[in-house]
């Protein structure tokens, strides 16, 4: 599932190395030699944090039973949030965003958890911004960057723009330039929403994916579509309307996207607000057809997927390895960190 994109270099001037400034960590994604990239809504810009985490951690389960506590005793107060969590993928390491104080005192903060369970602040020393030049800032809730993901040497960027099509995917090549042009406008089919025609509902999450030799990126959105962008369309400065593959129930927005292999066949996983860990079949993905007509009342259409009924209150996800996942649980107010067989 490893594959290239198209060269969409947006910028010719690149981005020098400086300590980092973050108004916010809304979302992360690693990249080549530990690299950590962080999406600061507030801001509009991507950071790509050097983070040194380049030696295996060990292969140990990544286990904390009340994550809301240390962080609570890490910051110094109860007012901690977490916004996101990504495994490093070359150590086992995992890294945290943090949201610490509230209203107009709340600042972003980084965190790293050992495979040894261990919590600490990671305050980063070196760093290169890249500004989202048409990004839509401001609000109660900032949608500026909402999933970053990284694969072929691009980094891929989620979220808002002020363009007509205001959901936007980027592509931007790395290492990142100063600031980016245009992404790319995304449409997409709506079939819980009476079959409308977005274009301003932001992609919540999504995972590059390969299939019968074709890069995809599979996206999913509020009230669930599940759509695939073919990427060798995604051009800056283009419009596109992606293939919605999936109605996966209203009501709900989609957290985190996985893909795995298992048994020989692929998979993904998601885990969403209001219906659990769904797990899809990747094998239709590629070919499936796209949804022409409403989905009413809350029901589903498209591709097929199933519960993942043992896995209960997740809100963070994220591939451990091969065969493991690493999963935020939450009980009433107490976040906890487990590792779990992919299923």
């Amino acid at each position: 599932m490893r594959w290239t994109l198209p060269a969409l270099l947006l910028s010719a001037t690149f981005a020098t190395a400086a300590p980092p400034t973050m108004q916010s960590a809304s979302c992360l994604a690693f990249g080549p030699d530990g690299v950590l990239f962080v999406g600061d809504s507030q801001a509009g810009a991507v950071l790509a944090v050097k983070t040194g985490d380049t030696t295996p951690a060990g292969q140990g389960d990544v286990t904390v039973e009340n994550l809301t506590e240390k962080l609570s005793k890490l910051y110094g107060t109860a007012d901690v949030e977490l916004a996101d969590l990504k495994v490093n993928p070359t150590t086992g390491n995992l890294f945290l965003a943090v949201k610490v104080g509230k209203g107009k005192d709340q600042t972003a903060a980084l965190a790293k958890l050992g495979r040894d369970g261990t919590l600490t602040k990671f305050e980063p020393t070196e760093a290169t911004t890249c500004k989202l030049t048409n990004a839509k800032l401001g609000g109660q809730r900032p949608e500026a960057i909402t999933c970053l993901g990284f694969a072929g040497g691009k980094l891929m960027v989620a979220g808002l723009s002020t363009e007509e099509f205001a959901s936007t995917f980027r592509v931007i090549a790395y290492p990142l330039p100063a600031e980016t042009k245009d992404g790319t406008g995304i449409q997409i089919f709506h079939a819980a929403h009476n079959g409308a025609l977005e274009t301003r509902a932001p992609i919540r999450t999504f995972v590059p994916y390969t299939a019968g030799g074709v890069n995809y990126v599979m996206a999913s959105y509020t009230c669930t579509p599940l759509v695939r962008l073919n990427a060798a369309d995604l051009q800056s400065g283009k419009n596109l309307k992606g293939v919605t593959i999936a109605e996966l129930g209203n009501m709900n927005t989609p957290l985190d996207l996985i893909a795995y292999t298992k048994g020989g066949k692929e998979f993904l996983l998601m885990s969403n607000t209001r219906h659990g860990v769904l797990k899809i079949p990747a094998d239709p993905v590629a070919a499936a057809e796209a949804l022409t007509k409403p989905v009413p009342g809350g029901g589903t259409a498209g591709v097929p997927f199933e519960k993942v009924t043992q896995l209960e209150g997740v809100v963070q996800l994220d591939k451990l390895d091969a065969d493991r996942a690493v999963v935020v649980v939450k009980t009433g107010t107490t976040l906890s960190v487990r590792t779990v067989p992919l299923p």
